[in-house]
């Protein structure tokens, strides 16, 4: 196959890998420009490949790659940021942190407004999601301002509750709690065979005490029938920080990943995204 790479910027001209046919410019000009030649050409395509190739790209898309385990005993981490935007209804600034927590937030909450989801990127950069989340609130003093967050992520940068409660910010923290560096533990476990090191944690503080030592409230949520309500309670005090503690699966991944240095027909999909699902649930 021959490779096109359009990029405004000419020094990012195969930067990473070399291309075919170099075009600078703006992408949604050049497009333009691509699909008018398109239309006037008097060169039509082979559809019997054009065909052949359809039927690939419908195969992906009947793949549900966004399911997961519903029936589970467990706290899924998915079901808590997809319930979370039903009870927002989608109407809240959301931070994060690193890990598997902010793939499930970008995954699962929904976002339909722009500049409400706030995070690092590719940064990696443990500690950022509360006090982003402050400087959101502070800004939008009468808005839900939410940072999900990971057990190992939130005490990066925690002593900032006492400023929380100092300047009256309502911040609501949903810690996702799987006793992981959960990131680290499943790249351990896809790429190094269960040689699980340095990425498990067990001197945990008492979140929960933690978050009322501060003058917050602190709820934990150990049960998936307690949920629903734990999570309308707490974001039914709009006047108050309050950080939720949920006790999530530990053995819960990430999907679709793709391996450094891997294709993306190499990567690691969902055990369940050929399996039948109820149809109301599972996400477009």
């Amino acid at each position: 196959a021959k490779i096109i790479h359009i990029d405004i910027d000419p020094s990012s001209i195969s930067k990473t890998i070399s291309v075919d046919v170099p075009i600078v410019g703006n992408v949604g000009d050049v497009l333009a420009d691509m699909n008018h030649l398109l239309e006037v050409s008097k060169t039509q395509p082979d559809q019997a490949a054009l065909a052949e190739w359809w039927a690939v790209i419908d195969g992906w898309r009947a793949k549900r790659c966004m399911s997961y385990d519903r029936s589970s005993d467990q706290i899924k981490p998915q079901a808590v940021v997809e319930m979370i935007h039903e009870i927002t209804r989608g109407d809240a600034y959301v931070t994060s942190d690193v890990g598997q927590h902010q793939m499930w937030a970008a995954q699962y909450y929904g976002f339909s407004k722009p500049n409400r989801w706030i995070n690092s990127g590719g940064l990696g950069t443990m500690g950022f999601g509360l006090p982003a989340a402050m400087g959101v609130q502070l800004a939008f003093p009468e808005e839900t301002v939410i940072c999900i967050t990971g057990e190992g992520s939130i005490q990066m940068c925690i002593q900032e509750l006492s400023t929380c409660l100092q300047y009256g910010l309502p911040v609501k923290i949903v810690a996702l709690n799987n006793r992981y560096l959960g990131m680290v533990r499943q790249w351990q476990e896809f790429f190094y065979q269960n040689r699980y090191s340095h990425s498990y944690m067990e001197s945990l503080p008492d979140f929960v005490k933690l978050a009322e030592s501060y003058g917050h409230v602190g709820i934990r949520i150990e049960r998936v029938e307690d949920l629903r309500p734990k999570l309308e309670e707490a974001f039914a005090l709009k006047d108050r920080l309050v950080f939720l503690d949920i006790v999530t699966d530990q053995t819960e991944n990430v999907y679709p990943m793709i391996a450094q240095g891997k294709a993306h027909n190499e990567m690691h999909m969902s055990p369940y995204c050929d399996l039948p699902q109820d149809p109301e649930r599972e996400l477009s």
